[in-house]
């Protein structure tokens, strides 16, 4: 089996430890946006399910 090289460690070499900061901190700020508009839409729909 070949050898590859790992490619989180070839990303965080790449970048200077505030650059690596800054995407991990706007990863962060995004899951956490996709979780809340997931829980939002989920609110919604069974707010509208139980209308019905």
């Amino acid at each position: 089996m070949a050898s590859f090289p790992n490619l989180r460690r070839l990303f965080i070499e790449a970048r200077n430890d505030d650059e690596e900061r800054e995407v991990s901190r706007r990863a962060f700020y995004n899951a956490v946006l996709f979780m809340s508009s997931v829980a939002v839409f989920s609110l919604f729909a069974q707010r509208m399910n139980a209308a019905k």
